[in-house]
């Protein structure tokens, strides 16, 4: 269709964001359990494990969210909007997961020698182009509801 381009572009960032998220996942774990505290690594604290967990949770099921649509799309099932909610949902929580690594870091999150704040940065961009969250949110409303709000025709 019309946005052939931009739909495939949007699920390969889908893929791109969740690879930044992989990397901030890994380099928080490892510092965390290089960096003692107390006498014990930061990464044997509760906190810091259920952030990891939660940050392992969502990149895996982005990546089997970004999987599944891949069979969709080889197949000629793939809808728009579900690339839509898929780049929406993997460059959100990416973003998030980068946050939370590079709060993990603490000072050392926006150090160059770690890398966090780049993605961080990155992601921030990601979010924006090639439609933004709540533009995202549109198309989907629009799929949802059959209404379409981006102008006020009737």
């Amino acid at each position: 269709g019309p946005f052939g381009c931009l739909n495939n572009a949007r699920y390969g960032i889908a893929w791109g964001a969740l690879g930044a998220a992989e990397f901030c996942f890994h380099a928080a774990r490892q510092y965390t359990l290089d960096r003692i505290q107390f006498g014990v690594p930061l990464a044997r604290n509760q906190l810091m494990q259920k952030k990891m967990a939660d940050m392992l949770t969502e990149i895996t099921i982005g990546l089997q969210s970004c999987l599944a649509l891949g069979r969709l799309i080889d197949d000629k099932k793939a809808a728009p909007e579900m690339i839509s909610m898929l780049k929406r949902n993997s460059c959100g929580k990416s973003l998030d997961i980068a946050r939370q690594a590079r709060d993990m870091l603490g000072g050392n999150g926006i150090a160059d020698e770690y890398h966090i704040i780049r993605h961080v940065m990155n992601l921030e961009a990601v979010n924006t182009y090639e439609g933004t969250h709540d533009i995202h949110a549109l198309i989907l409303g629009r799929a949802i509801t059959g209404l379409q709000s981006f102008t006020v025709e009737k």
